[in-house]
């Protein structure tokens, strides 16, 4: 078995070697890359996905578990509602256990001023005849066995799900495979090969790999990757710290959260713990580039964001980290195969406290394993899911914004008929490209 979560040290399951030609080719292995080349795959259309390092070793292991409708952009929400049904769809595929169950999600409300948010979102939930509901104090008790306060309420959706990502993404890579699909892990993209304006391959450390379209799907790697072709996107990338206990007594077979804990039930009857809406960010100098762009998110949330003045070496936005190399040399990506932070130590030990407390009947929770994930960021708090006007045969699919496990396979799927010129079946105006640089306002998405 693989380590909780996945790293460099894990063993490769998928070696190549890379093909000389792919019709598309998908930079980086998690659930968006891995989805899209399952439904491109299952169109029979040639495609190679490369991972620098393992599938799923960065925030698609890393994240929560979560799969949601709940609380969601109303311009995501249609997107999700597709993503829960592909769920079950590909977990039957699949063949394998990923953990998925419909067990629910509940926010908890600390006061009032909470529950009034909540009932913004029941406007977007009635238009979509989800199954979202608010409770009041005394049915929040008893949905939620245990807890050592009484909350003003809650907004639960019974219909949401979720599953086990370190099981998941890996077993809808596998299913890829078999559909067709070639995925190379340890088999870093260096750069775009770009002739006329249009794409004409990649390449890799592996060497080079003839193609007409490329998607960019490497998550916190993203703007990195596409600065070095001219293209720029603001992007940022904040460590969060999540922990998983061992097995405890069932308190709530689902996900629930309020501003200070989020816990989930997990398969093997520990629940993955992490602080609610707390992050940290490294200073580098694409956080200063791009600071005004992020103005609005911080005075909604200004508590909800801590710095650190220098970004760790080799890392996205790190000072040393460098912007430009050639195709013959070493690239950023081999550097650092998985974007693996430590988790810390203080915030560990204000998880267990946090959760201790809510639910004192626990005298001991004992923590199995903490970890850090590094979640990419858009200013608005919803994706980039576009093509590169200025470069023919390029997409980008990144900026999930800590979202991207849950919908997923809704994204994977519109992002491979966006690539073959299909309908698309959504409306993704909200997630161009353009909305950055064309003086459309920033609009807030969800920050949960």
């Amino acid at each position: 078995m693989p380590t909780f979560p996945f790293t460099e040290a894990d063993p490769i399951q998928h070696p190549g070697p890379p093909p000389k030609a792919s019709e598309v080719v998908i930079v980086g292995g998690g659930v968006i890359g891995v989805t899209t080349a399952l439904f491109l795959a299952a169109r029979n259309i040639p495609v190679t996905l490369l991972e620098k390092g393992r599938v799923a070793a960065e925030q698609s292991s890393r994240n929560w578990g979560w799969i949601r409708k709940q609380g969601r952009d109303a311009d995501e929400l249609p997107i999700v509602i597709e993503a829960c049904r592909l769920w079950r769809q590909l977990a039957e595929e699949c063949g394998e256990d990923i953990g998925l169950n419909q067990t629910g999600v509940t926010y908890l409300a600390d006061a009032d001023k909470d529950m009034a948010k909540f009932e913004e979102f029941m406007r977007i939930a009635a238009i979509h005849e989800l199954d979202t509901r608010l409770l009041d104090a005394d049915e929040t008790a008893k949905l939620i066995t245990g807890m050592s306060r009484r909350f003003a309420g809650a907004m639960t959706t019974p219909s949401d799900m979720r599953a086990e990502p370190w099981l998941a993404v890996p077993a809808l890579a596998r299913l890829a495979v078999r559909k067709g699909a070639r995925i190379v892990e340890n088999c870093a993209v260096r750069t775009l090969d770009i002739a006329a304006g249009r794409i004409k391959g990649v390449w890799t450390e592996a060497g080079y790999i003839e193609a007409s379209t490329v998607l960019v799907a490497g998550g916190a790697w993203s703007s990195l990757f596409l600065a070095r072709h001219g293209v720029s996107i603001p992007q940022l990338s904040v460590r969060v710290t999540v922990a998983a206990t061992e097995p405890l007594p069932e308190i709530y077979a689902g996900a629930a959260a309020d501003d200070h804990i989020a816990f989930r039930r997990r398969q093997d009857g520990g629940y993955t713990l992490a602080a609610g809406g707390s992050h940290l960010l490294y200073l580098g100098p694409d956080a200063f580039r791009h600071f005004t762009q992020y103005l609005p998110a911080l005075r909604d949330n200004p508590f909800g964001t801590r710095y650190f003045p220098f970004a760790p070496s080799g890392y996205p936005d790190g000072w040393s980290t460098p912007r430009n190399w050639a195709p013959d040399s070493e690239s950023p990506f081999e550097r650092m195969r998985v974007l693996d932070p430590a988790p810390e130590p203080a915030k560990l030990r204000l998880i267990e406290r946090n959760f201790k407390q809510l639910f004192p009947r626990f005298e001991t929770v004992r923590l199995k394993a903490g970890w850090g994930g590094m979640i990419d960021a858009m200013p608005d708090v919803v994706p980039v899911v576009d093509k590169v006007r200025a470069i023919g045969g390029l997409f980008v699919a990144t900026g999930m914004c800590g979202h991207g496990f849950g919908i997923g396979p809704g994204i994977g799927r519109v992002v491979s008929d966006l690539i073959q010129g299909n309908d698309i079946g959504h409306d993704l105006s909200r997630f161009r490209m353009s909305r950055f640089h064309d003086g459309s306002p920033v609009r807030l998405g969800p920050a949960l």
